[in-house]
């Protein structure tokens, strides 16, 4: 299969791994806390992928640990809590549609930090994409006013985050195997995920007892195998195939999974909040339109 074909069945595997990973987030609080989530989640996906990636981390030279290890906490570990303790106050399918301001901050981080080019309609896009997170915090917190919509900006900020790591992958891990770099930005984690659910008293019995902590359990284990170690692999290796503003685009498709699980949950959703959505995808799509090549005409001089 061709690296175009390849590059959109990803992108539409990573919506749906991802469009997911918001409700298992929301039902894994219901046992655990935000840091226990973030650091079981870490612990899980690091222990699988270190059983079936620990050959590839050969390829990771000694210059590009400190790379790997960034991209571990801001690719993974810092932006899970942020999303973790969000979802405590805002409902799943709005952080969902705050993590559509990926691509738009990839494009500022990638060209304030990494010498990518500026383009004006890309400006343009930032500010309406920007424009309508603002828009869709406001609504929410018109709509659900027993939540505490402050925690609306740690999506923004886990969103910023996210936004640095692709254009790291793609400016110093690019040749290096997708496997590679989740195995071993996810070795790196391990021990701090290990002190984090020590510290918090997970290990205790009485606690692992209690049927809220098991059923969380379960829903924390099928996010970190498939929401995490199998959507890091992906993302990785679509960031190789394609670009950080392609990559992180798969943004545009996540909301329509997460919205769908989110109201078979019954959470609430009202149209001016999907006008909001609508708006920043907007931005998002005005950011990522390639500028169509101009006609020239030839004319016959016999």
């Amino acid at each position: 299969m061709n690296a175009n074909s390849l590059k959109w069945i990803f992108l539409f595997s990573l919506a749906l791994l991802w469009g997911s990973s918001f409700i298992l987030i929301k039902k894994g609080l219901v046992g655990l806390s935000p840091l226990q989530l973030t650091a079981l989640r870490v612990l899980i996906t690091g222990v699988f992928l270190g059983i079936i990636g620990f050959k590839k981390i050969k390829q990771i030279q000694k210059w590009q640990w400190k790379w790997i290890a960034i991209s571990g906490f801001i690719g993974t570990m810092f932006p899970t809590l942020l999303f973790s303790y969000a979802e405590t106050e805002i409902d799943s399918a709005i952080a969902s549609i705050l993590n559509s301001t990926v691509p738009l901050l990839a494009l500022v981080t990638g060209i304030l930090f990494f010498s990518n080019q500026f383009i004006k309609k890309q400006f343009i896009g930032v500010v309406i994409g920007l424009a309508g997170s603002v828009l869709l915090i406001l609504a929410g917190a018109s709509l659900n006013p027993n939540q505490n919509y402050w925690f609306a900006v740690l999506p923004v900020i886990a969103s910023l985050m996210y936004a640095f790591n692709a254009n790291i992958l793609k400016s110093y891990l690019e040749k290096i195997s997708a496997l590679g770099i989740a195995t071993g930005s996810f070795l790196i984690l391990i021990p701090f995920a290990l002190g984090i659910l020590a510290f918090t008293g997970f290990f205790n019995v009485e606690f692992l007892a209690q049927e809220d902590v098991q059923t969380s359990l379960l829903y924390v284990t099928v996010l970190a195998l498939f929401g995490t170690a199998l959507a890091k692999i992906i993302f990785n290796r679509l960031i190789q195939l394609s670009n950080a503003v392609f990559s992180t685009s798969v943004t545009y498709l996540i909301p329509v999974v997460a919205l769908f699980w989110g109201y078979l949950d019954g959470e609430q959703f009202n149209l001016f909040q999907l006008a909001a959505g609508g708006v920043i995808l907007l931005g998002v799509y005005i950011s990522n339109r390639k500028k169509k090549a101009k006609k020239t005409k030839v004319f016959d001089k016999t």
